[in-house]
Formats: structure tokens, sequence, C-alpha cells
């Protein structure tokens, strides 16, 4: 199906291009969602009588959507979760846990608007982009941890792996005090024993 882009569409074209898409997709998705009309001789007729007035929304959206861009440029949210030794989740996050996440932090996001190629499946801290136009994408930092203070350490940049080597040998250090003094008392009491006996 040949079809009129209103606004510009990753991977597809700008706005007022027309192009030539998969049924399922027109029907389904861009025209539902008012992305593009059919390409009739009417639709391409009134779209040049309207192109200067789409033009201008969305010149204005642009805008609006790059104020707000402004606004979230660094932004992060924390999801905790439950996961496995090796690090990979049970279960995943998905864009709506994203979108959940970032309104809770005080951002006004659509589910629509959150860009996961594919489910978070694995602790850490992933970039996700997020379209607020589509000429306009931000990139948020999304933590995710099993609880607050894992959370704390990977923001740091702290490597999971050394915290745990770390408190490894800490207690590899710990054990081996302990076993010299352990050792040093026994010499002690072979020592006073020895002279006990010189003495008897």
């Amino acid at each position: 199906m040949e079809i009129i882009l209103l606004e510009r569409v990753e991977n597809l074209g700008q706005m007022g291009d027309v192009v030539k898409v998969k049924n399922g997709f027109a029907r389904n998705f861009l025209l539902p969602q008012r992305k593009a009309l059919r390409a009739t001789k009417a639709n391409l007729a009134h779209f040049e009588t309207q192109r200067k007035e789409i033009e201008a929304r969305n010149l204005e959206k642009r805008k609006e959507a790059e104020a707000v861009a402004g606004k979230m440029d660094g932004a992060a949210c924390t999801l905790i979760r439950q996961a496995g030794d090796s690090g990979q989740l049970y279960g995943s996050v998905s864009g709506r846990d994203v979108m959940a996440a970032l309104q809770e932090a005080g951002y006004s996001v659509e589910r629509g608007q959150i860009r996961l190629d594919r489910p978070i499946k694995t602790l850490g801290i992933h970039d996700v982009r997020v379209a607020l136009h589509p000429e306009v994408f931000i990139t948020v930092s999304v933590n995710v941890a099993r609880s607050d203070a894992e959370a704390e350490r990977q923001a740091s940049g702290e490597d999971e792996a050394a915290a745990e080597a770390e408190k490894f040998f800490e207690s590899e250090e710990i054990a081996r005090q302990a076993l010299e003094e352990i050792e040093g008392a026994e010499g002690e009491s072979v020592e006073e024993a020895d002279e006990e006996e010189e003495q008897a």
C-alpha cells in the first residue's frame, strides 16, 4: 500500500514522503495513529493544500519536545528486581516498567515513547531511548538492581564482582589473622611448658 507520511517515521521517511509499506503496517499502525494517509489523488491534493499548516504544527510540537528534552537531560531511574547469582533477572524489564519508573520520578512520558528494542533481562545500567517527538530523542539511564544498596554501587561505578572479591579477601585476611593468633598462643603455651619441665 502506498501512503503519504504526515510526520517523520523512523526507518521509513520524512513528512510528505510517499512510501510503500505492507498493508498490515499501514492499517494497524500508521493510519489509526494518524501518522499517514492513503496515497490517493484526492489525499495528495488535500495534503498539498494543508502542508504549511501541518509543518507549522509539527514545528511547534518539536519545539515543545526539545524543551522537555532539556529538562529530561541526564534523567535516570532505578528498578528493583529479583535476579540469580549470575545477574540474570527472574523475568524482564519492559517499556511499561521504564515508563512507570520515569513517571514516578516526575517525568511525563507515555508507553509508546519508550524505544526498547528488546526487554532488559540482566542487572546493571542500561541506556534506553525515549522519543519525545518523531525528530527528538533522548537517552535515559535505567539502573536495574536487586536492592537500593546495589543500585547505589552500580551508579557509582563499583563492580559487583569486585565488591564480592573484596568481601572474600577481607574474610580471608581475618581468617589468616585469627590463625596467626591461635598459632602464636599455642607457641607460647609450648614454650611455657618446656620451661616448666626444665625447672623440674
